[in-house]
């Protein structure tokens, strides 16, 4: 099939690559989010997605909006048969929808219809499933509630981040969604509703909504902390400055502490929670660069009684 694939980070790369590498179908285009700014000093630059197809001489479209006339044009003139959609992080009209006659097809990052929405591997992890999976399915105007062509299932590690989580899903999904595109050009495939029950949502998770609360048990905060690794970033406050957070360690032997009371020794910083303390892993403090919670330890000299809030 003819195809314009539609992405923009690094969890469509796998199933870009996939794409260009088989024999059955060709990628015409691609669309990807507008250049953005990235890395320490904040230029502008293309998207993943962009920097692939533009190394294997593939046309790049970066509407600002998918809406645009002149996006629509310009898809209208390529002919796609299909659209295969990755992340692509904006959302589709139907005048974009009704192009390819075989429509949009999306690989979502669950089990639909379980955590429908922008986050749904962060949210995964912070409900503490011990499944999840990939979904390929139709797009429709309603938010990820289109008919589903193919599932696969992954499980979740007790010490997965939402990053080695997505990682592992979308180089499984790439195959998903290649063996879905296959299925649909030979007619074999057919798209199948979703059920009535089952959906929960998950919108992305904000800065705000990282914050760790020391008042909640030790696994609600170790969830929340693996949640938002590597993005947003989980985050408290220790003598009025942000320190992000990584994975913590669950230390339910040690003594218990108040939520948000601090314990160190050389080796090791423990905080306190609602249930039993955790151990600090990583730490960034404000303004400097990521260590290790005892090398910080040692730096600030924590005194009797303080804590994270």
């Amino acid at each position: 099939m003819r195809l314009v694939f539609a992405g923009t980070p690094d969890t469509a790369l796998p199933s870009l690559r996939a794409l260009l590498d088989s024999p059955r179908h060709e990628v015409a285009a691609v669309v990807t989010r507008p250049d953005a700014q990235s890395g320490r000093g904040r230029r502008v630059h293309p998207s993943p997605v962009a920097q692939l197809a533009e190394e294997s001489g593939i046309e790049v479209l970066k509407p600002a909006k998918a809406g645009d006339p002149d996006f629509l044009d310009r898809l209208r003139a390529i002919g796609p048969d299909c659209c295969p959609v990755v992340a692509y992080g904006a959302l589709l009209p139907q005048t974009a929808l009704d192009i390819p006659p075989r429509g949009w097809i999306n690989l979502h990052f669950s089990v639909l219809p379980a955590w429908r929405g922008a986050a749904p591997v962060q949210h995964a992890v912070l409900h503490g499933d011990d499944v999840t999976g990939a979904s390929t399915f139709r797009i429709v105007k309603e938010l990820d509630a289109g008919p589903v062509f193919g599932v696969l299932t992954e499980p979740i590690r007790d010490d997965d981040t939402s990053g080695t989580l997505l990682a592992r899903l979308a180089e499984a999904g790439a195959g998903l969604l290649l063996a879905t595109l296959d299925g649909v050009e030979d007619g074999a495939l057919e798209a199948r509703p979703q059920p009535a029950d089952g959906v929960s949502l998950a919108p992305k998770i904000e800065v705000d909504d990282a914050r760790v609360d020391w008042t909640a048990p030790a696994m609600r905060v170790d969830r929340l902390v693996r949640a938002c690794t590597p993005a947003p970033g989980a985050w408290t406050e220790f003598r009025g400055q942000r320190v992000k957070i990584g994975p913590v360690r669950l230390a339910p032997d040690a003594d218990k502490l108040a939520p948000g009371e601090i314990a160190a020794t050389r080796k090791t910083v423990l905080v306190g929670t609602a249930s039993h303390p955790v151990e600090l892993g990583e730490v960034q403090p404000q303004g400097k660069r990521q260590m290790t919670a005892a090398e910080w330890g040692r730096g600030v000299r924590f005194d009797d009684g303080e804590t994270l809030v």
